[in-house]
């Protein structure tokens, strides 16, 4: 547990037409869904903040891995990642392989519920967000881990 996250973004669009972002944070060790941000635009300052209340209930990971994009490269974040001994671990350009649990999970979040629906505002897709993030850590096995949920694994190593 919290030796690497991995996190990446997500797009989508509001049924009128509205751009908007996802951020996905998840423990690459039991593949646990730890966060889904949403929003029409989610800067460095925004990830930071995101990945500091996850750390208030969850603890600091060792590292996180992610890609290239310049909400990770950036001044704040790489200095807010230093200062809190956390490790930034980037995949090389064009290479999404190397983050694949996190890119597993987002084909997950596509495929069985952000692509399902028409989405009225920002607060509709964070709130279906919340109630299925409970669910995939909780109720729903991963093949991943053999079958158990990603709590299940966590219980289980504990």
């Amino acid at each position: 547990m919290n030796a690497v996250w991995s996190m990446d973004f997500m797009h989508d669009q509001l049924k009128d037409g509205r751009s908007i972002r996802l951020l996905n944070v998840i423990d690459d060790f039991n593949r646990e869904a730890l966060g889904i941000e949403v929003d029409f635009s989610l800067p460095s300052a925004r990830v930071i903040r995101a990945l500091d209340q996850i750390i208030g209930w969850r603890g600091r990971p060792m590292a996180i891995r992610c890609d290239n994009g310049p909400e990770y490269l950036s001044e704040a974040i790489t200095q807010w990642a230093m200062t809190r001994g956390i490790a930034l671990n980037y995949i090389q350009p064009g290479k999404p392989q190397q983050n694949a649990y996190v890119e597993r999970f987002n084909r997950t979040v596509r495929y069985e519920w952000l692509s399902q629906y028409h989405w009225d505002d920002l607060a509709h897709v964070q709130h279906f967000a919340t109630e299925w993030m409970w669910q995939y850590n909780h109720e729903r096995p991963n093949m991943g881990l053999g079958g158990v949920t990603p709590k299940q694994r966590l219980t289980a190593a504990a």
